[in-house]
């Protein structure tokens, strides 16, 4: 695949994992991916931890604010023009704002915010940092996706705010989906309708996708790394995954790409 030097406003651009305990995630992580941890400030595991394949920029990692009692989770952040107008209008349209726009150096400016079901979603303004430069291959990002309580009233938020383009995959009262991306036909992400299954309390949450090239050995791996998994492989039209945890519990899955 192509080093991506620029990507679509409103769409993912950047993922990153918050954890409590960086030193084991980025351990975990640069074991099971082969990734390269580069870390920033003064060099210790407290840094925010940016992951390269191949010398190209695939994901960050840092410490989750709120300490030990905050969840490890991984983050989307979708691309904007201006962070701070941008979430100006998440709290017009009846979200709410988990971390308030900041500048980070000259890299660019974030928030996150909750869309109307509670999932978390990040904003990212670029600067020097225009956002991962890989996709859709081993070892890197393949698929982003929203697990939606509201699900109307949320593809209805992204599409809003966002300028998203919905594309109906399934609309049957067993499995409601749509993707979104620059058309039909090259999807980035998708939006499921997860009402009937998330548990009672829980919110919606986004979710990520990594490409393998073979799921079942990466899901070995997972465990012999101290992760767990979630789900065991399983296939589908859209190819082979897994759901898996990693060793703070982090959610991710495991999703089968051609090795390039």
């Amino acid at each position: 695949m192509p080093v991506l030097t620029t990507h679509r406003l409103g769409e993912p651009c950047w993922v990153d994992f918050m954890s409590n305990d960086v030193a084991a995630s980025r351990d975990f992580y640069s074991a099971l991916f082969g990734w390269e941890a580069r870390v920033s400030d003064d060099g210790q595991y407290g840094g925010y931890v940016t992951f390269h394949k191949n010398g190209h920029n695939v994901a960050g990692l840092g410490g989750a604010m709120g300490g030990s009692d905050a969840p490890n989770a991984w983050t989307t952040y979708l691309l904007v023009e201006d962070a701070e107008s941008t979430e100006a209008s998440v709290v017009a349209a009846g979200g709410q704002v988990f971390a308030p726009t900041m500048t980070v150096g000259d890299q660019g400016r974030l928030a996150v915010v909750g869309d109307p079901g509670g999932a978390a979603v990040g904003l990212w303004q670029a600067g020097q940092h225009r956002g991962y430069e890989l996709a859709a291959e081993v070892g890197s990002i393949v698929w982003h996706e929203l697990n939606a309580r509201d699900f109307d009233a949320q593809v209805a938020f992204y599409s809003d705010i966002f300028g998203w383009k919905p594309a109906v995959l399934s609309d049957t009262e067993d499995f409601r989906y749509v993707t979104f991306g620059p058309s039909p036909d090259n999807p980035v992400g998708g939006v499921y309708d997860a009402a009937a299954v998330l548990p009672a309390g829980m919110p919606s949450s986004w979710l990520v996708y990594f490409g393998v090239d073979d799921v079942d050995a990466g899901a070995a791996r997972v465990r012999e790394l101290g992760g767990a998994v979630v789900r065991e492989p399983w296939d589908s039209e859209f190819g082979r995954f897994c759901q898996v945890t990693d060793t703070t519990g982090g959610f991710f899955v495991l999703s089968s790409v051609m090795a390039g």
